[in-house]
């Protein structure tokens, strides 16, 4: 799967900026250049240079240490979103989809009034009520962007419901949960890739635009946001300042959003090597578990079909 996530440029992009953002947030655990929360109003607005590679602040703060120890914030911050926003996903999908029909009725109208209400909103209305943190930041972004998940996956998981194999695996004595966890969610998780992704890139700009508000993580905690609000008064003045963490914030996102498509395009069992490589449109073949040929047994041909004879495989 590594090797077909990489063979698009998309997944390369995604895996190398999500993969130095990993490294630079555990190295900032034991280094930064300096100080990241250090003023020294001996050095303020200095320029980029060597002993100040981003330059520095109107309070003398490193922008590079800051921007640095910021990573660890936007790890944290869209791995528990995204954790969060899975489990209340699959939750109100299985509720959705698995359970009585008044039941997904009722359902069906609440995922429809709550994903009414934007992610940003209901993050903000939540940090305002409970305070603003980190916690409260990514349990709000989590179970916002959750409601969005089950809302975009209950239709597929209830089509997946009613193939042939899912039938079957009800008749031969499997039960709910099993049904769950070993066909529903096996088959659309590259729907639940793509939409994960997208939670993870949420997160980040919630987050972000949270702090840039007064609503996100404390004054404790590096943020790129609260960084971005503090330089934006300059950005007249001084506008490479505000370049460094606008930048970052985009390039994580970017990366976040690409990622869901190139892992998408490298698991779905319905597209096939030729068309991972080349980005082409899925292979319609019904419903089929994960792992079931695209078409058929290979008993479907006859040893004189020449497409049978001469690949060795059933188209």
């Amino acid at each position: 799967m590594i090797r077909r996530l990489v063979s698009r440029p998309t997944g390369v992009f995604a895996v190398v900026v999500l993969g130095l953002l990993v490294v630079l947030a555990v190295v900032s655990l034991f280094w930064t250049p300096q100080d990241p929360f250090r003023a020294d109003p001996f050095h303020q607005w200095e320029a980029p240079g060597p002993a100040h590679w981003f330059g520095t602040d109107a309070s003398g703060r490193d922008i590079a240490s800051y921007l640095l120890a910021g990573t660890r914030t936007t790890v944290l911050v869209a791995v528990g979103s995204g954790a969060i926003a899975s489990a209340v996903g699959i939750v109100l999908t299985a509720i959705g989809s698995l359970t009585a029909r008044w039941v997904r009725e009722g359902m069906a109208v609440l995922l429809d009034i709550l994903v009414a209400f934007p992610t940003l909103l209901t993050a903000m209305l939540l940090t305002a009520i409970a305070g603003g943190s980190l916690g409260v930041v990514i349990v709000s972004v989590g179970l916002s962007f959750g409601v969005t998940i089950a809302r975009v996956a209950r239709g597929e998981i209830r089509r997946i419901a009613r193939s042939d194999y899912v039938t079957a695996a009800r008749a031969s004595g499997v039960g709910g949960a099993g049904v769950l966890f070993r066909h529903l969610v096996p088959n659309a998780a590259p729907l639940f890739t793509v939409q994960l992704s997208l939670a993870m890139a949420t997160a980040v700009l919630a987050e972000a635009g949270l702090s840039y508000l007064g609503y996100g993580a404390g004054s404790n905690t590096a943020s790129w946001g609260s960084l971005l609000s503090d330089l934006q008064t300059y950005i007249g003045v001084h506008p490479w300042s505000a370049t460094w963490p606008g930048a970052a914030i985009a390039l994580v996102v970017a990366a976040l959003s690409l990622l869901g498509d190139a892992v998408r395009d490298a698991t779905d069992p319905r597209l096939t090597t030729s068309d991972r490589a080349a980005g082409d449109a899925p292979v319609t073949g019904g419903d089929r578990p994960v792992g079931a040929r695209a078409g058929g047994a290979t008993g479907d041909r006859t040893p004189d079909d020449p497409a049978a004879t001469s690949t060795g495989v059933t188209a």
